[in-house]
């Protein structure tokens, strides 16, 4: 909290430190993000074009009477597998903008939750974090 004459202005969390990244440090991590970005894009494309190639009948899972029972779980499991895989890009793609974005606005690096920095190796393992290692596990251990 700050008081400034007879005004107070609350914060959510302390005044936001400086990213400790050198400009050649976010341009590596941006071309990372980017690189996996595109990645990840093309992933999401295959999934997507095999969802569409694949018949109204497999969608919905109707069998005909040739069809084994095994057949049609197995489509089934592979269906829900490629839905969780095709959620999980659709996640990481968004973490990724969202990570672009702080880069632009000057707030890559910092925690969204306490304002602290975020670990430099851990930036470089997942550059798309939004959380210091502490504010990850606390949100971890809640779920």
């Amino acid at each position: 909290m700050f008081v400034g004459g007879n005004r107070q202005c609350y914060r959510p969390f302390p005044m936001a430190a400086k990213t400790a990244f050198t400009k050649k440090e976010l341009d590596d991590l941006r071309k990372r993000l980017l690189e996996e970005k595109e990645q990840l894009q093309v992933q999401l494309s295959t999934i997507e074009e095999a969802t569409f190639a694949t018949s109204q009948s497999e969608l919905s899972g109707e069998v005909s009477f040739d069809d084994e029972n095994a057949d049609a779980g197995t489509f089934t499991f592979e269906r829900e597998r490629d839905l969780s895989i095709e959620n999980n890009v659709r996640d990481l793609l968004r973490k990724i903008d969202r990570a672009l974005a702080r880069m632009d606005d000057g707030t890559f690096g910092i925690c969204s939750r306490c304002g602290k920095p975020i670990e430099k190796a851990r930036l470089k393992a997942l550059p798309y974090a939004d959380l210091c290692i502490k504010d990850a596990q606390a949100q971890t251990r809640s779920r």
